[in-house]
């Protein structure tokens, strides 16, 4: 039996952006520059994307000082995906994203940000377009460059234990060992669920889809 197991969908899931042949999609991992956040919860964004690429043979990543990220594309299926690792820090995520958008000259419709959230338990992956921020530095800051209309992939990483931890103390922490056992197939969830929006008969859905231990 899978590790994740997917719970049940809506009946009626509805497309929210198409990607069509010769389109751009860009898809961004959320995380913190530096050796020292390495395992921590809130580069899990930056983790997965990474799994996406080396799962797919995406040339190596490229320093783009000017687009203040990481980058690395490949042609899959007649589209041409980005997958870029800001540089900014966590805060300023959205300068990176913005300057990437700008250049390749993207729409939000088709960009996809790969982030963790707090107040979803840890093994459980959600899809959505837009929607709060719900605390998150990252997302905070691309919504004030770009708005809300632009896809999620949010990866559950609490609760906080013990609760009384500093929620920034608690994102900057490594995973427990029992939580870095279970990273593997949690990188190919994420990954399946990119392929799926990239070979999707050209279109990306938001779904209530729910992957639990």
């Amino acid at each position: 039996m899978s590790l994740f197991q997917r719970l049940p969908q809506a009946s009626n899931p509805k497309a929210f952006y198409t990607i069509g042949l010769n389109k751009t999609v860009l898809f961004i991992g959320l995380g913190n520059p530096g050796q020292e956040y390495i395992g921590t919860r809130h580069n899990i964004g930056f983790e997965c994307i990474e799994a996406f690429a080396k799962k797919n043979d995406f040339p190596v990543w490229t320093n783009k000082k000017d687009l203040r990220c990481q980058l690395t594309q490949a042609t899959i299926d007649g589209t041409r995906v980005l997958l870029i690792k800001p540089t900014t820090f966590m805060n300023l995520s959205g300068e990176a994203v913005l300057a990437v958008m700008q250049f390749y000259k993207i729409p939000a419709s088709q960009v996809v940000v790969v982030h963790d959230e707090l107040d979803i338990n840890f093994g459980i992956i959600r899809t959505r377009i837009g929607g709060a921020a719900a605390g998150h530095n990252g997302i905070k800051s691309i919504m004030q460059h770009l708005g809300e209309d632009f896809g999620r992939v949010r990866i559950g990483i609490g609760p906080k234990i013990p609760d009384t931890i500093d929620s920034s103390d608690f994102v900057l922490a490594k995973f427990t060992s029992d939580e870095q056992k279970q990273l593997p197939p949690l990188t190919q969830e994420i990954s399946a669920i990119i392929s799926e929006y990239i070979f999707g008969d050209g279109q990306l859905l938001i779904e209530s889809r729910n992957f639990i231990i």
